[in-house]
């Protein structure tokens, strides 16, 4: 695993620029854990005042320190998406394996749910979760919700590696020296599939973060707790740019290109990392 991330940073530049500018944006959210104030609180600080030395970042007109209001929006907006992606994770590798693996009617089936998952458009649900859900919605449950919506293509696509080594060699062996199929799954199969786990895992991220600061701009999330979503309504709910308080859209707008900008880097860097054939071109082979 480290060698693997070393030589990525070495041979590939995308990758070593998309990983500064996430790490920029998740040192810059652990700094909430170090945040004098409280981001729920309004009225702390002197309103709409533009950026400064005393303020880095600009006050709202809601009377909020923009710049540690900020972190905490990061901090919540990175860790829906992590979640997001870990959930789905989960579901597509576990989807995946065993529908490539096993074939017959369980591949049928699962294949059957899988596509079911594709063609259901995941706003208007999320949207009628919102109305259903509104009293008790939160950060975890709007996660939970997602990653049920996010993970049927990442699936299709472990299926497809899987049905490849299901017929190799290695597989055979395993089989015949009496190796269970969970063992077979998790120790021989698990590991190939690793680096599309993680390519997708970022594309994953990028989609569900993407799609939370729509619903939290529209006003379908819970807008009391700070993300990145729920600034930009606040934002727009009192006209920060027809009153002159642009930094409140700008400077959040900004950030969040950057943490795009990296992910997808990482993303695609990790996807080229999967080709052989890339992958030695890079290095010079």
């Amino acid at each position: 695993m480290f060698a693997v991330l070393r030589d990525l940073i070495r041979y590939n530049i995308e990758f070593a620029i998309g990983l500064v500018l996430v790490g920029i944006i998740v040192l810059y959210a652990c700094l909430s854990f170090f945040s004098p104030v409280d981001p729920t609180q309004i009225y702390l600080a002197i309103p709409d005042q533009p950026p400064s030395a005393q303020y880095w970042f600009g006050t709202n007109s809601r009377g909020q320190d923009m710049f540690w209001n900020l972190s905490f929006a990061f901090r919540n907006t990175l860790t829906f998406g992590l979640i997001v992606a870990a959930i789905s994770r989960v579901i597509s590798i576990t989807v995946g394996l065993l529908s490539g693996y096993l074939g017959g009617w369980v591949d049928r089936v699962l294949m059957f749910i899988n596509d079911i998952f594709v063609a259901v458009p995941s706003f208007p649900v999320l949207v009628l979760f919102y109305f259903v859900m509104r009293s008790g919605l939160n950060t975890y449950t709007l996660a939970a919700v997602m990653a049920v919506l996010g993970w049927a293509y990442d699936a299709r696509l472990i299926r497809s590696v899987t049905l490849s080594l299901k017929h190799r060699e290695f597989t055979r062996h395993a089989r015949y020296s009496g190796m269970s199929t969970p063992k077979i799954l998790l120790q021989e199969h698990l590991p190939y599939v690793m680096p599309i786990i993680f390519a997708t895992a970022m594309a994953n991220m990028i989609w569900s973060i993407g799609m939370e600061v729509t619903l939290a701009v529209l006003g379908f999330t819970n807008i009391n707790i700070p993300t990145v979503g729920t600034t930009l309504y606040w934002a727009n709910n009192h006209s920060a740019m027809v009153v002159g308080t642009w930094w409140w859209l700008v400077i959040p707008v900004v950030l969040i290109v950057i943490t795009f900008i990296g992910l997808f880097l990482l993303a695609v860097s990790l996807n080229e990392y999967i080709d052989p054939r890339s992958r030695l071109r890079r290095m010079g082979a």
